[in-house]
């Protein structure tokens, strides 16, 4: 029988649930166990693949194709397991399920209400991915006092009561300030976020304290004695300066021997080698990679999240210390970008910074510095080369221009934006890609065909296919049924390799993905051959 942990929130927004709920789940798996993670969100929208990057984040893909919140990229990659779509419920998903229902006539006329209605189709949805694993974690979006989440607590009540308090558990994850003036740690916003979560029939099993350092004994037997929980269930997360740092400093503070004594688990401690010695990879680092990103969604950091977190998997396994650079696709001086060792193009959408995309990557292609081009990235590498090498002036994508005939970027067959919804209409998750033989990505993946994840719904026009390899562009992945250009590259180029698919949603800190990964070490080259040369230059000066 599945055992099951809900992860709730208090306090404020963005304290951690995400990594907290990645960690346990990277920990339990290690004893073990089977682990599957779940992310209930409180939003009315229906899934995030509309949702402003700005405000939201990046959004996560899984291999079946859902467009998802950001945090199933952390579940991912904190415990190796491809999650589905039903790993993400929302509020909107909720909401329309049991409306369609309604409309049908499958409540026999009854009036449809939060409970018992909602609250159904919502325990439905927990139960319902669960299968024969072990241990499902699921963690509630929001935090406890907003009326939003208030139908997913009831949910989550409801099955504690329903499989009896040895097969649920409830973790809290709040915070406990540090006011300067001061110079004192407070409990009461903690004390406070616990009693509005009693207030809706769940006491706290584990309670998960956030903070800017490291908790002393007294505040936690202070939270212990006011909230009601054991001493050995208070567990102090401080902020640390590696995420992948967390299992370890949770496994320290006991937060899996608490949830193995709590549901009766009997496991063996955890198998931590491998998470241990991927951190060790940071010992004795020295060596410094300059990396750009360019592109137009600066206004927060997690809207190119997994491409981070892709870049540093594969600086840490390339032994270089990376050094992140945020580059303004509509604001930038081109010869800047000489001052760089690599510079990523991410996926996006829409007509803005096009312009300034395609100049950087007509000068990283002439200037010989390694890019590394991703879904737009791509699109974008093949206006440019269509332009400036093939003599097509105009080219250009109908997503950007409607006063082009060479449109080398075009919908996909099928597409009709004028009777598909917006919201996931387009060419979502897991897609085959043919390698060509005798190219640098086939190098790079050692296979003759991938599988990677998508999330577009531009791609190139194969009507200029041929005149694109005439002139010098490698395509070197394509569909199986070679309809569709998956990868490009070119010759005599550092590293010159984009993709239509999106590679940093399979990347993991132990197994990057294999196109960051030989990025990173062709920017580590380009570093090292720039020193040497400085170097020269002091010598001989």
């Amino acid at each position: 029988m599945t055992k099951y942990i809900f992860v709730t929130g208090g306090v404020v927004s963005g304290l951690g649930k995400g990594i907290t709920s990645a960690s346990l789940g990277n920990l339990l798996k290690a004893r073990g166990l089977s682990v599957i993670n779940q992310k209930l969100d409180p939003y009315i929208n229906v899934d995030p693949d509309t949702m402003n990057p700005f405000q939201h984040g990046e959004v996560f893909v899984t291999e079946d194709g859902a467009t998802t919140d950001l945090d199933l990229g952390h579940y991912e990659r904190f415990t190796g397991v491809n999650l589905k779509k039903d790993s993400n419920v929302t509020t909107g998903s909720i909401y329309r399920k049991v409306i369609e229902s309604e409309r049908k006539g499958d409540y026999l006329g009854a009036t449809v209400q939060v409970i018992p209605h909602i609250t159904d189709e919502i325990k439905r949805r927990i139960k319902g991915i669960s299968n024969d694993v072990d241990i499902q974690i699921t963690e509630i979006g929001g935090t406890v006092g907003d009326i939003e989440i208030l139908p997913f607590l009831e949910a989550a009540r409801q099955i504690r009561k329903e499989l009896g308090q040895e097969n649920v558990m409830f973790v809290h994850v709040t915070l406990v300030p540090y006011i300067g003036p001061s110079t004192e740690m407070k409990t009461k916003p903690t004390q406070h976020s616990v009693s509005v979560l009693r207030s809706a029939g769940i006491s706290p099993d584990v309670i998960v304290l956030r903070s800017d350092r490291i908790l002393n004994d007294e505040i936690k037997s202070k939270v212990s004695s006011f909230c009601d929980v054991s001493y050995e269930d208070v567990i102090s997360a401080p902020d640390l300066e590696d995420i992948y740092e967390v299992p370890l400093k949770m496994f320290d503070e006991g937060l899996d021997r608490s949830v193995d004594k709590r549901l009766n688990l009997e496991t063996n401690d955890p198998d931590l080698d491998r998470w241990k010695n991927m951190l060790k990879l940071k010992e004795g680092v020295s060596d410094t990679v300059e990396i750009a990103i360019l592109g137009k969604y600066f206004g927060l950091p997690d809207s190119y999240l997994s491409v981070v977190e892709s870049l540093n998997h594969a600086s840490l396994h390339n032994k270089a210390k990376l050094n992140l650079h945020w580059v303004d696709s509509d604001n930038f001086n081109v010869e800047d970008l000489k001052n760089y060792d690599g510079v990523v193009i991410p996926g996006g959408f829409g007509y803005r910074g096009i312009e300034g995309k395609i100049s950087a990557i007509q000068y990283l292609r002439e200037e010989k510095v390694p890019f590394l081009g991703i879904c737009l990235g791509l699109q974008c590498a093949v206006i440019e080369y269509a332009r400036n090498v093939c003599g097509i002036s105009d080219a250009n994508s109908s997503e950007f221009s409607k006063n082009t005939s060479n449109y080398v970027i075009d919908l996909l067959p099928n597409q009709n934006l004028e009777k598909d919804d917006v919201g996931a209409s387009m060419r979502l998750g897991t897609y085959p890609c043919k390698i060509k033989e005798g190219t640098l990505t086939s190098k790079i993946y050692k296979e003759e065909v991938i599988y990677e994840r998508h999330r577009h719904r531009y791609e190139v026009n194969n009507k200029f296919k041929d005149e694109l390899e005439k002139h010098g562009l490698e395509i070197s992945g394509m569909s199986p049924d070679n309809n569709l250009i998956e990868m490009i590259e070119i010759k005599d180029h550092p590293y010159f390799v984009a993709s239509q698919f999106h590679p940093e949603f399979k990347s993991r800190p132990w197994d990057p993905a294999p196109m960051f990964k030989y990025f990173i070490e062709a920017a580590s080259k380009r570093n090292n051959s720039t020193k040497k040369t400085i170097e020269n230059l002091k010598v001989k000066d």
